[in-house]
């Protein structure tokens, strides 16, 4: 049923052509870039048009005449970056292009020159300071216009941009709403209202037009609010509709992949996606966290150095470069880029939580904490940075903070298990015995991915006598640990095996004892342990021996406790 709904309003892929094909040219006229940029990529996509279905020019009324001569000189100042002199010669003119290449022109001489001041007097980690001072003459100009309705969707759109950095986030909700209704295929209104949506609740409750567009929106929010299922869906749907082709739409998946840390998967698109468009830089920066995950050297290597012929000064180069010296364990260097990348753009999320990464491996918590906190005031959603901070906090001795910012991080990923034995390890050292074993079972139930969650649950158990619980979660973590197929760094089969010989013993459950005894001998660190449980196994046996096989009858009947736990399968095994 959705499927049907979906592509009746996909049904005339030729009608949305001829809309992305309008849109790009009107968003070229006021230059804006990335959303011309979008829109073309979309267009690629879908097939070409054929001469007459192509849609006519705008409309040219009286007022764009009179403006032509001082719009054409203006834009080839803008388009030069001479921002000053392109607003110069538009001031006074009546045209809605005009006026919002005017504004536009005065706005970003603004950013110029904040950015200016920011790289030269001051390093990255104080860049809040500097405030754009043309922001607050513009938001007077724009309401007043907006109070009489003479904004069109474009300056609609920069008004909002302005009381968003004016951190009026309230107003610019609203405002960047009004500009989606006024024009529906400005993407870079859809994609500045996404930076201010926080949850689920505030997503269903905006009004937002029924448009084509609405599907690939609420997609990018799915993915952005970590709902990646239905991320999915939605872009599978609109990959059925006819955006097959669509570079974005495969970027976006393989970034939906890296998010639940399905890397293999990402890995994949992210090399088709290459081999599609090989000099995109677009992403590439999410592309090399997963190389880091899976420590692929030459890969990462090979990346950065492709990407540093293509473009050597973009924010994605930067971090792809430090990625790469992280990787080989030179963090001051690594650092460095990350740095780099957030003077060619303060709001850069991904270089500050990644500069907050390299501060801690460097043992400077406070430089850490500084970056985490730029991150969170980029984007709140951003469970890494909180992640950071709870991180930052732990190597502080604070488990209260850690706390807080661990519980942040797990409501905005309430699956992952990273979170969840996080949080249990600050309530195991606040003493809240009850709730670390909640999330260190809860971590277990939704797919541990350090395979920790059982092994702090079996050793939590064990500190309070719980002696069958603690049994029964080392014989599972030991499961656990054998089934992934992978020996794990960190992997403590040798405690496991060491209780459970311990607890089997107890019990007189000799024969499972015995076995796991002899494992133990496996481990350097279990070893002499695991001999001398197989003495005494031998010990107490020559003294129960006997010609009267009636003496093993009790054991297998009442004497055994009632919790105890059912005896270790390892024969399957082989550490």
């Amino acid at each position: 049923m959705k499927m049907a709904a979906l592509c009746s309003e996909f049904g005339d892929l030729v009608q949305i052509k001829k809309q992305l094909i309008s849109v790009i040219s009107l968003c070229k006229e006021r230059g804006l870039l990335h959303s011309a940029k979008w829109a073309s990529e979309l267009a690629f996509a879908l097939e070409p048009l054929p001469k007459d279905e192509l849609p006519p020019s705008p409309p040219f009324t009286e007022e764009d005449a009179q403006d032509l001569d001082a719009l054409t000189l203006a834009k080839s100042y803008f388009d030069l970056k001479e921002y000053d002199r392109a607003a110069y010669f538009l001031k006074g003119c009546c045209s809605q292009k005009a006026y919002f290449l005017y504004m536009y022109s005065r706005y970003l001489s603004g950013e110029k020159k904040k950015d200016d001041e920011t790289v030269d007097s001051l390093g990255p980690l104080e860049k809040g300071q500097v405030r754009n001072e043309a922001l607050r003459e513009l938001r007077v100009e724009l309401s007043k216009k907006h109070i009489a309705g003479e904004l069109d969707g474009f300056t609609l759109y920069l008004y909002g941009v302005v009381l968003r950095k004016l951190d009026l986030l309230k107003e610019a909700v609203e405002v960047f709403v009004e500009a989606i209704h006024a024009l529906p295929l400005h993407w870079g209104a859809w994609l500045e209202l996404s930076n201010l949506v926080t949850n689920i609740e505030m997503l269903k409750s905006l009004s937002l037009p029924d448009c084509w567009i609405k599907d690939f929106f609420m997609a990018h929010m799915y993915t952005e609010l970590q709902m990646i299922k239905e991320a999915l869906q939605k872009y599978q749907n609109l990959i059925e509709a006819g955006f097959s082709k669509s570079t974005y739409i495969i970027s976006q998946i393989a970034v939906a992949y890296h998010n639940i840390r399905d890397i293999d998967q990402a890995l994949a698109l992210f090399n088709e996606l290459r081999d599609q468009d090989p000099y995109r830089i677009d992403n590439m920066d999410t592309f090399s966290n997963l190389l880091y995950v899976k420590s692929m050297k030459p890969e990462l290597s090979y990346l950065a150095h492709n990407l540093v012929e293509i473009d050597k000064y973009r924010v994605e180069t930067c971090c792809v470069i430090g990625n790469y010296y992280s990787l080989r364990s030179q963090h001051e260097k690594a650092a460095l880029y990350f740095q780099r990348a957030l003077k060619l753009n303060p709001r850069c999320l991904g270089a500050w939580t990644l500069m907050g990464h390299e501060y801690m491996e460097m043992k400077n918590t406070s430089a850490a904490i500084q970056a985490y906190r730029h991150a969170i005031e980029v984007n709140k959603r951003d469970y890494r940075a909180w992640y950071g901070l709870g991180q930052t906090y732990e190597i502080l001795k604070m488990p209260f903070y850690c706390l807080y910012y661990y519980r942040k991080a797990h409501q905005l990923r309430p699956n992952d298990s990273r979170m969840l034995v996080a949080l249990g390890e600050s309530y195991e050292k606040l003493s809240q015995q009850v709730e670390a074993k909640k999330c260190y079972w809860r971590a277990y139930s939704v797919g541990d991915v350090e395979k920790m969650a059982l092994l702090k649950l079996a050793k939590l158990h064990e500190q309070l006598n719980e002696s069958d619980d603690a049994a029964q979660c080392y014989m599972l973590y030991i499961q656990d640990i054998f089934s992934c197929g992978e020996q794990l760094e960190h992997a403590e089969v040798s405690t496991a095996l060491r209780y459970l010989g311990q607890y089997y013993f107890k019990n007189k459950l000799y024969d499972e004892a015995s076995l796991c005894a002899q494992r133990c001998c496996d481990y350097n660190d279990a070893r002499e342990e695991g001999k001398a449980l197989l003495r005494q196994i031998s010990q107490v046996r020559d003294q129960i021996e006997t010609p009267s096989a009636d003496l093993f009858a009790p054991l297998s009947n009442n004497n055994t406790p009632v919790r105890r736990v059912s005896p270790l399968n390892l024969i399957s095994f082989t550490p």
